[in-house]
């Protein structure tokens, strides 16, 4: 099966997150590495209080990535995400049928974004 694109956005334990956001962000892209997933961009979206409790959690981080990977992968990476106790919950959305809104708005967008706050927190530094 041919490589197309998803955009998935993971509900992470912000308590989690908030103690080691790296490790967090490398479990992540753990996840992914096991689906064989070609991350293109990735980033934290919005850390807050979820509009109900999801496995007792009243609050969670929204993470958002956009990435390459085989179709075949989406039922492992679904698979995996269940036995994760650091997600609360994920969606993936096929944005294979839109190629140039993908690669030229929807991924340079959030690339931008991690640049921004990338330069915003070396500025406060």
């Amino acid at each position: 099966m041919a490589e197309r694109y998803y955009e998935c956005m993971f509900v992470l334990d912000s308590g989690r997150y908030a103690q080691n956001p790296s490790g967090t962000e490398a479990n992540v892209k753990e996840l992914l590495d096991r689906c064989n997933a070609d991350v293109l961009a990735s980033a934290p979206w919005q850390d807050g209080k979820l509009p109900y409790p999801i496995q007792g959690k009243k609050k969670g981080l929204h993470y958002l990535v956009y990435m390459k990977m085989d179709g075949s992968q989406v039922a492992e990476l679904d698979r995996i995400c269940k036995l994760n106790d650091l997600v609360l919950r994920h969606m993936v959305i096929d944005h294979t049928d839109h190629p140039a809104l993908f690669n030229e708005k929807l991924v340079p967008s959030l690339q931008d974004h991690v640049a921004g706050a990338d330069a915003e927190e070396k500025s406060s530094s």
